[in-house]
Formats: structure tokens, sequence, C-alpha cells
């Protein structure tokens, strides 16, 4: 076995799963570094909690290698894999305190008493239910219940820690609080996190690096910022937050590569980008990056300024969200509220003429193909 130091915590080399003719994940190969906080994103279908299932030995594979640092686990139970699971039902046990829940999993390997009322101790106060100990689970909140469950599977301090959408039973302001909560946690313990989600928020929110899945197949692999900027493809720039695609071709403009829109509006962008000459293309711009005014932009910016009509004006408590049709297509624009700008938002925009603007540095090209593909293609087999 390959030491820790050196060898990835987890490596998929070629996975692939079938359940008879459905191919829920296909060809995959990942690495995933010891300590990192690793988010597995997509929607309904695409082969994440597949992922997750084959990480922890509760499916086989149907082909590829399967490493857990460095060791090939392929054919190893999961209770002979160092790593453990946080399901989103907790599947705490309701006739144990608090206390006896967290030391379970320690009794079942015949740890001295000892040690395992230190550790109990020790991972109760690292989820802050101290004071929790002597209580039954069906006296908790479901978040302090989600603590516990998180506790339990620490305190056997696994190499590798799954969480299968663990968050999703709770309430959003409750998921908020626990996202700060989870992200704490990893920096404390340092613990290998492997996280399965489809909320892109909480993927960004948490993750040190983040996998995109759709139809079986990894898209993307990067950190949040390297996914949310620079998104490789439409599926991508569209899953991970609200976006702006208008339609065109990449061109020059006599000065280096450009992005010519369909109105003719030529874009310059810094470099071509790869696997775009045969394929669909879209330009990307994410509507905070998007102006949008009664007159002109100022400034020394070398804004894109396009001429529109404001089709829709609708107040979201802290910024407004305007949608401005144009001649070369629908474009989003938001606008934070106690922004330094002298055109203010106002009702008074809808229907009327305006213009809407970006930096082309803040624009991305991505290819589009993949919009061809039915929802049933880009989810792939029948597990998440």
């Amino acid at each position: 076995m390959t030491g820790a130091g050196t060898a990835p915590a987890i490596e998929l080399i070629n996975v692939t799963k079938r359940y008879g003719e459905a191919v829920a994940l296909d060809r995959v190969s990942l690495q995933i570094e010891s300590g990192e906080f690793f988010c597995l994103l997509g929607p309904s279908g695409c082969g994440k909690t597949t992922t997750l299932n084959l990480i922890g030995g509760f499916i086989p594979l149907t082909s590829g290698e399967l490493r857990i640092e460095g060791q090939r686990v392929n054919d190893l139970p999961p209770h002979q894999r160092d790593v453990n699971t946080v399901f989103q039902n907790y599947a705490l046990f309701p006739h144990m305190s608090v206390a006896d829940n967290v030391a379970f999993g320690l009794r079942m390997e015949s740890l001295p008493d000892d040690e395992i009322g230190r550790r109990v101790g020790e991972y109760l106060e690292l989820v802050g239910l101290s004071e929790y100990r002597d209580r039954y689970p069906g006296q908790l909140s479901g978040g302090q219940a989600q603590r516990v469950a998180l506790a339990r599977a620490l305190a056997k301090r696994p190499t590798v820690l799954l969480l299968d959408e663990p968050l999703g039973a709770l309430d959003l302001k409750l998921r908020k609080q626990m996202q700060v909560e989870l992200a704490r946690i990893h920096r404390q313990v340092g613990t290998t996190f492997v996280f399965v989600t489809h909320d892109q928020e909480e993927a960004l929110s948490m993750a040190t690096r983040i996998a995109v899945m759709a139809g079986g197949h990894v898209r993307q692999i990067g950190t949040p910022r390297e996914i949310y900027l620079g998104p490789v493809d439409r599926f991508v720039a569209d899953f991970i937050g609200e976006s702006n695609f208008l339609d065109g071709r990449v061109a020059s403009n006599g000065q280096g590569p450009a992005f010519q829109l369909s109105n003719g509006t030529v874009v310059p962008i810094p470099t071509e980008p790869d696997g775009t000459q045969n394929g669909r293309v879209a330009l990307m711009i994410r509507p905070e990056s998007v102006g949008v005014g009664r007159g002109a932009p100022g400034g020394m910016t070398p804004n894109v300024v396009i001429d529109g009509r404001a089709t829709n004006v609708a107040f979201m408590g802290n910024h407004t969200r305007i949608t401005v049709q144009t001649d070369a297509g629908i474009l989003v624009a938001l606008r934070f509220h106690g922004e330094s700008d002298e055109q203010a938002v106002e009702e008074e925009m809808l229907d009327q003429e305006v213009h809407v603007w970006w930096d082309p540095r803040e624009s991305t090209v991505v290819t589009a193909d993949d919009l061809r593909g039915s929802e049933e293609e880009l989810r792939g087999g029948p597990e998440g």
C-alpha cells in the first residue's frame, strides 16, 4: 500500500457502473487528494450517488479500478475500507442516548472504555453538542441530529468521510448554518470529505474542489472559483449559478480572436477557446457582470454596449433583476442596492429603451453542443 503522503485519498480509474443496459457511470477517472473537501455535484441521476456508493463499497464496480490511499479496494467489503458515511436520514438509534450513538461504532471495534469515553467527549465538543450527550434522538432538532451523525462518523477517524446529501432534509436557514459548520469542522479535523449534492450553493460555499457531473460523466473538475468563472461548456455554466448566453461564432476583429454575436457585434476574447472550431458555441456572461441603464456607461472600462428594451424589472431584496430584450438575445442584469452608481434602478425603466453593457474580460466562450441532448441523456442511468 502506497503511503498516505504520496497517494491520493481516492482514485477512480476508468470506472464504469451498469445496471443492465443502463450506464450509470461511464469510464470515470478522477483523483481526490488527502484532506480535500471534494463535492460531487450534478442533477438527479447524473452518477454522483453511484460514485459515492462505489467508494463506500455498497455496490460493485462493473469495470475499472478504485483505490483508497493507493490500495486497490474493488473487492473489499465496506467494513474493510477506511471510510465512513453520513446519510441524509442520519440513521441514529432512537433507543440510545446521544453519547451512546456516538460510541456505537467504537464499541463495535472493541476499543477500551477510556478511549471510547475520550473520543465521545472530543467529537461531541467538536460539533457543539457536549451538553446534549444524555438526550435521545427524539429530543433533538434536525440540525442537532445531523451533527450527532457527523460526530459518530468522525469518531472512528476514517481516512475518508462520505456525505450523501446530509443537509437535504433541513430547512433553508438551518441548511445554510450547517454549511458553515461543516466547513469549520472539516478545517479542524482535516479528514478527506467527499460530499454529494445537487445544490450549487452548497458546493460553492464548502468545497475545495468540485466535480460537475452529467449523464454518468465528469464534465469539469476545479475549484469553485475556476468552475464559476471558467466553465468548460454550456451545461456547466448553466448548472452553476445563473448565466446569460448569446449565440454567435468565434471570429477575429483584426487584432486577435473575437466572438461575433448574432447581431454583428464583435466582442474581443483573450484567446480562441479549444474545441470551438466545429461545434456550436455561445458567449456566457454572468448577470452580476452586466450593467444596465438609460444612458451609456462612463469610465475607461472597454465595455461592450448593446441597445435593448427592459421587459421585466423585479425587486429581489438586496438587488433588482432586470431582463432586457436585445437584437443579440435576452440579457439579465443584477443591480445590487447600495452600489455607487448615478443611474439608479427604477421601476419606470420597464418597457423603456435601455443600454446593457459588460467588460468583455468577464465573458467566456463555451461549447453548446451538449444542449442537443435530452434531459434523460444528461441524467444517464437510474442512480443519482
